[in-house]
């Protein structure tokens, strides 16, 4: 495909102002201003004669990548590099740009990287790769369209589980699990010599007397405990924090949580509801059975429609046959839907654990605390102080029904999860 570039445009129209002055001053010799277009349009097309045959390119992409983490397009020319030679990537809407798109090779550069974010989790496409070259005048640009149609499958985000794994592994010993398991709890490890520093509760007195010298305990916690993940994928879930959706930071959340209860021993499911249930899984034990949890993560989609918690908890609640540790993830913004919300939670403290995660809101506390310099300002903070009230009258009254919550910032609400569960196993309330 053949264009004319700016300059040839440009060049075009720098000729009308000098035959309009010829026109006039010297209407005799006006078809001198006709001249100036057909020797541009000769320049043009020697520049198109002389300009280089199109490069042999070839693209590279991988064929899934995380949500939230860059996917990068490696394009390599074969051959003698063109000069100035601009290439761009058509993709689908679950993956946008970094920057502008497009890239300008040097002179002598055969290899060049684009940049995209992918914003939804789900399969888009790398589609065509475009590129286009002028000859020595740059006056005509020569276009060519490639297709590649490689597919890319969009995935939850586990680097957090990655990353945190230090959490887990920080006291471990060689060839077992990490300590953080013994030495409190109710199960029966063994018994070793008191010292100085241990708790004295911890001494056993019959033993010591049969061994005329103090023993203590040393527990380890209960394991095959039942951990369930309830992920709220309702229309408010599915907000932009910090440029990817809520949903998504709770699932990576959620899939760090999960790590650290196969890590430990206990049986892991996932259940993801909006108006009705979506997913629900059977409880898996090992950390074999994550990749499962990952692509049932996967699985849960985007939604418009409002969270319905009664139809959500109470068909929850039927599926658990045992005494659970439920982590619910959701957000609320009216005072009508949390009090549903309460309400379906309640029922859920009979006989289960219940912990609330709740991503910090950090774009509402800074309309709160911004400095108002305008009287729209002082509006934006009055309505954000009142919803940050009502936050926070929601989460007093869960606790004080007795229903845990975490909040913490989205960048920190994993590794926080992993510690409120470890917390939940050394004070034996599983």
């Amino acid at each position: 495909m053949i264009r004319p570039s700016l300059r040839c445009v440009l060049l075009m129209a720098a000729g009308a102002p000098p035959a309009l002055l010829v026109g006039v001053f010297a209407p005799q010799l006006w078809f001198l201003g006709l001249i100036w277009v057909p020797v541009v349009l000769a320049f043009a097309a020697i520049d198109l004669f002389l300009a280089p045959a199109g490069p042999k390119l070839h693209a590279e992409c991988p064929g899934a990548i995380e949500i939230g983490a860059p996917l990068i397009v490696e394009v390599t020319v074969a051959g003698k590099p063109v000069d100035g030679l601009e290439l761009a990537v058509a993709t689908g809407p679950r993956l946008e740009p970094m920057a502008d798109g497009r890239v300008t090779l040097k002179a002598g550069e055969s290899r060049a990287a684009i940049a995209f974010l992918p914003v939804r989790r789900g399969t888009d496409a790398v589609q065509a790769l475009w590129s286009r070259w002028t000859g020595p005048f740059g006056l005509i640009w020569r276009q060519r369209t490639d297709m590649l149609n490689r597919s890319v499958l969009i995935t939850p985000d586990i680097r957090p589980v990655r990353q945190s794994a230090h959490l887990l592994l920080r006291d471990a010993q060689v060839g077992d699990m990490a300590r953080v398991d013994r030495g409190e709890g109710s199960e029966f490890e063994a018994l070793s010599e008191w010292q100085s520093g241990m708790e004295r509760r911890t001494i056993d007195w019959n033993h010591s007397a049969r061994h005329l010298k103090l023993l203590a305990r040393e527990n380890r916690i209960e394991r095959n405990n039942q951990i369930v993940f309830a992920i709220d994928t309702g229309r408010v879930m599915c907000e932009p924090i910090d440029g990817l959706p809520r949903v998504d930071r709770a699932i990576s959340a959620a899939l760090l949580g999960a790590y650290a209860g196969l890590k430990l021993g206990d049986r892991v499911s996932l259940f993801g509801f909006d108006s009705q249930p979506r997913v629900a899984s059977g409880a898996v034990s090992g950390t074999r059975a994550f990749p499962l949890m990952q692509r049932l993560a996967g699985q849960l989609d985007y939604s418009t429609a409002e969270t319905n918690y009664t139809l959500g908890l109470a068909t929850l609640a039927g599926d658990l046959t045992r005494r659970s540790l439920i982590m619910i993830f959701t957000e609320f913004t009216d005072p009508t839907g949390a009090e549903l919300m309460i309400r379906a939670a309640i029922n859920l403290l009979r006989g289960h654990l219940v912990l609330f995660v709740i991503l910090a809101d950090a774009e509402l506390e800074e309309l709160a605390a911004a400095e108002p310099v305008a009287i729209d300002d002082v509006s934006r903070a009055v309505i954000a102080a009142s919803m940050l009230r009502e936050r926070r009258i929601v989460m007093s009254r869960l606790r004080h029904a007795g229903i845990h919550v975490l909040e913490a910032p989205h960048r920190e609400v994993g590794p926080a999860l992993v510690r409120q569960y470890l917390d939940f196993k050394r004070r034996n309330l599983l």
